[in-house]
């Protein structure tokens, strides 16, 4: 397990290395390491350097508008595609935070850019590729990214269940995924979402047990084989009677087994995408 101290040290080697001031880009392609694994001990990049006692890029002058479209714009036109929040994080220019300072919320970034396109034919092949802008009637608030949520609230009495009618989680809007997961299938589905950014590639997923043969990265260029089993709650890997030894890693949505044996990791995805979601650059 990577512990604080090694992430220090290999933040000052891949300064030594690289130099100074250290992309996060760069950083964790040198080192090998996961950019979760910085965030388990570090709120955000900048402070890990600032831990490491590594120079920062301290180039924050205030942005254009019209430079942070356009380094968005390119990324729609070079993928065909609208860029995630974290797509962007990994491979823009800028950083994300400089996006929610001058536009607010990432999902009306198509509209900003709808209007900084507006009689400039250079970027009409990207105007083509955004979203059909919502209609508004006016005086209406624009609503932002978590308008639709409802978050459980203790004085809110509890509706009759509906018989015949789907059940969701509470409402995450997490990378495409509305709700959290309430079953075992849920947990399957978010971990494919993070896989490759938590180090791991999956070679097969299951019926049988353990669910799944993957391969993470351990330092950088070398690559080791686990076995995951995929729980809702990682109690259920108890309770279902699997044996210890055949599993490396459980992959679930909430951790409640405190007993769990030590020789078992435990991925918590609940802690795990709130991380993700919170990290800044």
């Amino acid at each position: 397990m990577t512990e604080r101290g090694d992430i220090l040290d290999a933040i000052r080697a891949a300064a030594r290395d690289l130099g100074e001031p250290l992309p996060r880009a760069r950083f964790l392609s040198h080192s090998g390491m996961t950019e979760y694994q910085v965030l388990k001990h570090f709120p955000s990049w900048s402070a890990a350097l600032r831990s490491a006692g590594v120079k920062m890029d301290d180039t924050n002058m205030r942005l254009d508008d019209a430079d942070l479209l356009r380094d968005w714009g390119e990324m729609v036109r070079r993928d065909q595609a609208i860029p995630t929040r974290n797509q962007y994080r990994r491979e823009g220019n800028y950083g994300v935070n400089s996006f929610a300072s001058h536009f607010g919320p990432w999902s009306s970034i198509p509209d900003h850019f709808r209007r900084f396109a507006a009689g400039k034919p250079d970027w009409a092949d990207v105007v083509a590729l955004l979203p059909p802008q919502a209609p508004r009637t006016e005086g209406s608030a624009r609503p932002g990214p978590s308008a639709e949520a409802h978050p459980c609230r203790a004085d809110v009495p509890l509706s009759n269940r509906l018989s015949g009618r789907q059940t969701y989680g509470n409402p995450i809007d997490f990378r495409g995924l509305r709700h959290e997961p309430i079953n075992e299938n849920g947990v399957i589905f978010l971990f494919g979402i993070v896989a490759r950014e938590l180090g791991y590639y999956v070679e097969a997923v299951q019926a049988g047990y353990p669910d799944c043969d993957a391969k993470r990265q351990v330092a950088a260029g070398k690559w080791q084989r686990v076995r995951i089993e995929f729980e809702y709650e990682s109690r259920s890997f108890r309770d279902h009677g699997h044996p210890v030894g055949g599993c490396d890693v459980i992959v679930c949505w909430r951790h409640n087994w405190p007993e769990c044996p030590p020789e078992i990791e435990v991925l918590e995805l609940e802690r795990v995408i709130t991380q993700l979601s919170s990290s800044d650059d």
